[in-house]
C-alpha cells in the first residue's frame, strides 16, 4: 500500500523522540506524562509525552497500527482532517487521563496510543465494513467489533488497573477520533447512523459508571 508522506513524518518523529528518551533519561523524565509536574504548569507534557515511549515493542505496535490505519483517513478525507483527528485525539487522551489520575500526583505515562486510537476509531467510522485481520485468530473480524470490544476491555482495564497500560488515555483518544469526525463529517449521521450509535455504547457506559461512582 501506498503510504502517505504526512504518516511517514508523525511515525519518523516519534521514532527520533523516543529513540531520545531511550538513551536519555533526564529528557525522557522531562516530558513524559506526569501528573504533579502538570499541575504544577508543564502543560507540554500533555502534548509531549505522546511522542515517547517505553521501549521498541511499545514503539514498533503503535507505529505499525498507525501505518494500517491512517491512510484510511486520509483517504477518505484529507491530510489537514487527518492531522486534526490526530493531534486531537492525542491531547483528549491526555486529558482525559489527568481527569481519572488528578489526585495521583506520581501517577506517569508515555505514548502515542490516545492518538493511534483516536485514528483507529475514525476509520471505522469512515470505512465501518473494514475487517481486521488479527495474531492468532484466522478469519477477519469486523473493525466496528474490534473497535467496541477495544473500549470495553479499556473500560474493564481502568476498573481494576489492569498492567501497567494508560487505558484511560486509549479511550480518551478513541473518544477524540469518534467526536473530531462526527464534527468535521457530520454526513455521517445520515450515512453511517448504526455505526454512530454502536460506537458510541461503550462512551455512555464510561459516562454511567464515572456518574455512579464504579469507576
Amino acid at each position: 500500500m501506498d503510504i502517505n508522506i504526512i504518516t511517514i513524518i508523525i511515525i519518523a518523529v516519534n521514532v527520533i523522540i523516543s529513540y531520545k528518551g531511550f538513551g536519555d533519561f533526564d529528557f525522557f523524565e522531562k516530558y513524559k506524562f506526569h501528573v504533579g509536574a502538570i499541575r504544577r504548569g508543564e502543560q507540554i507534557r500533555l502534548f509531549s509525552s505522546g511522542f515517547l515511549h517505553v521501549d521498541n515493542a511499545h514503539l514498533f505496535f503503535n507505529m505499525f497500527t498507525l501505518y494500517f490505519f491512517a491512510d484510511v483517513v486520509i483517504g477518505l478525507l484529507s491530510v489537514t482532517k487527518f492531522i486534526i483527528i490526530y493531534f486531537g485525539s492525542l491531547i483528549l487522551g491526555s486529558l482525559l487521563s489527568l481527569y481519572f489520575h488528578k489526585n495521583e500526583y506520581h501517577y506517569s505515562a508515555v505514548g502515542a496510543s490516545g492518538a493511534v486510537m483516536g485514528v483507529i476509531y475514525s476509520a471505522i467510522l469512515l470505512q465501518p465494513g473494514m475487517s481486521l485481520y488479527m495474531l492468532f485468530i484466522p478469519i477477519p473480524i469486523p473493525a466496528y467489533v474490534f473497535g467496541i470490544g477495544y473500549l470495553l476491555y479499556s473500560i474493564y482495564g481502568m476498573k481494576n488497573r489492569i498492567g501497567n497500560i494508560g487505558h484511560d488515555a486509549h479511550f480518551g483518544g478513541a473518544i477524540g477520533g469518534y467526536a473530531i469526525t462526527l464534527i468535521i463529517e457530520p454526513w455521517l449521521f445520515k450515512t453511517n447512523l448504526l455505526m454512530v450509535v454502536l460506537l458510541a455504547i461503550p462512551i455512555i457506559l464510561l459516562y454511567i459508571l464515572r456518574k455512579t461512582g464504579r469507576i
